[in-house]
This record gives structure tokens, sequence and C-alpha cells, in this order.
């Protein structure tokens, strides 16, 4: 039985929105890295709005982001990613799931830092395209040579998301356990002292 880092209490989780203040959590990372799936479990388990940034373009849009980058191309994409951060990052405290490129875009990045409090999910070249591999709707996936596309990424994109406020590694594990690290980190981070219950693997629902 795996323990996991323990779930907030309500008074930690006050602790913890309160001193959020009106920032948000802002997921960045690789496609693949999980920043939805944290960033949903995250959420749920502060009792926070979750919003996904490629989704809420799909609303706007009316169309996927796979279509956007075929019908505009890739500038007029980050583009309206930009656009639409900026509008979500208004309605902190929340959760937010950002694009891939989303952070490699210098406004992006201080409107992030100004209004959220960034966490790059850390993932290696293997969990990555074990994950990605298994979805056919990444754009800057196709590509005879996708893991070459990866390591590209890897190369231009670590060095910026490294400038996150906080660095969570993620990994093959239960979505639980990464999301309690994540808590585990902004708690440190916000200076929110030990808001934990305990909880085990075997105690807490997927």
């Amino acid at each position: 039985m795996n323990a996991l880092p323990p779930n907030p209490t309500d008074e930690g989780r006050a602790a913890l929105i309160e001193a959020l203040g009106s920032r948000s959590i802002v997921f960045v990372g690789l496609m693949g890295a999980g920043k939805t799936a944290i960033g949903r479990k995250v959420a749920t388990m502060l009792s926070l709005p979750f919003m996904d940034s490629d989704q809420e373009i799909e609303s706007v849009s009316r169309m996927t982001v796979p279509e956007l980058f075929e019908r505009y191309g890739e500038p007029e994409f980050r583009a309206l990613e930009q656009r639409v951060i900026l509008r979500l990052l208004e309605n902190g405290p929340q959760v937010l799931s950002t694009g891939g490129g989303a952070f490699m875009n210098t406004q992006t990045r201080e409107a992030i830092s100004a209004h959220g409090v960034s966490v790059w999910l850390k993932a290696d070249l293997d969990l990555l395209m074990e994950r990605v591999s298994k979805k056919q709707n990444r754009p800057l996936l196709k590509n005879p040579d996708p893991r070459g596309v990866l390591e590209k990424l890897m190369g231009e994109r670590y060095p910026v998301y490294a400038t996150a406020d906080l660095t969570v590694p993620t990994r093959d594990d239960r979505k639980e356990i990464i999301a309690g690290e994540v808590i585990c980190a902004l708690c440190r981070y916000l200076g929110v002292a030990a808001i934990a219950t305990g909880a085990t693997t075997d105690e807490v629902e997927s």
C-alpha cells in the first residue's frame, strides 16, 4: 500500500486558499505531462474551479486545437491562446491548465507571474512518449519522428519551464499522489503550515 501525501483538512484548505488570494494555480509543461489530469485532481482536493485553456480556446473559437493549427498556423493560435489565458487569469483563485507552448510567450509568463503560482510538471522523455502516442490529436507530433520532435521541444522549453515558481516531478503513478505532492509544494511555497489528515491510497477514490 503506497502512502499518499496527506489530503488537506477543511481548515488547511481554507488557509491555502487564503494564502493564494486572487491568484490561480497554473500548470505548465509539455504535452503528456498530465497538466489536465493532475490539475483537475488538485482542484477537487482544494474545492477550487478548474479551467483548461485549450478547452476554453476550442469553446470560443468553435474549432479544435488541431483545426486551428491547420487553418491559421501556430503564430495565430498562440496569439489566441495568450488572449484566452490572460482573460482566464482574471478569475482566480482557480486551477488552470495551459497548453505546452503557452509558457514560452513572454507576456503570458509575465501575466501568470502576476496573477498566479506556476507549477511545472516535469516529465522524462519516455513517459511523455508513452502518453502522447496514445492520442492522435497532437498537431506538433504529426511528424515521422515524434520522439525527435519531443526531444527538440524539451531542449527548447525545459529551460523556460524551469523558471516556474514550482517544479514537481511527474511519473507513472496515481494522480492522487502527484496532486498531493503539488499541494505540499504549494504549502511550502506559500508558507502554509501542515494541513493534513494522512490518507492512504486505499482511502482515496480515483
